[in-house]
């Protein structure tokens, strides 16, 4: 589905096609810039880990966080402070653009569910 690199929340490259491998993905819009979006991301989380750290076995599902944070620092202390085990487009990739617009956001926060091919299952996430 992604064909760019995305990192976990330790700053690690994780290759998305094994990562998000037969799994449905949440594509997440978010900024920490944003007061909505502070409201929602933990909920987010306590919803990430309850289906996928807390089930046994684990949910096929996966988070990866779309930036819309006003700089590279802005992004990595929103996504350490607030988010969940999840991943993350780097805040530089220029492929966050074309999902922005494959998805037609206009607003964050906003998570968008797929499948692994990228074909939506639902925007009201």
């Amino acid at each position: 589905m992604v064909e760019v690199f995305s990192v976990n929340k330790d700053g690690d490259l994780v290759d998305p096609e094994e990562a998000l491998r037969n799994k449905v993905v949440g594509l997440y819009f978010s900024g920490g810039w944003c007061p909505p979006c502070r409201d929602f991301t933990p909920l987010l989380c306590d919803f990430y880990t309850e289906l996928v750290e807390e089930s046994e076995p684990p949910a096929q599902f996966e988070i990866v966080f779309i930036s819309s944070d006003k700089s590279t620092e802005d992004m990595v202390e929103y996504y350490r402070d607030m988010h969940g085990d999840w991943l993350a487009l780097p805040w530089t990739d220029p492929y966050k653009h074309e999902l922005k617009k494959r998805y037609s956001i206009t607003a964050v926060p906003k998570l968008v569910i797929v499948k692994e091919n990228g074909q939506v299952i639902t925007d009201k996430g």
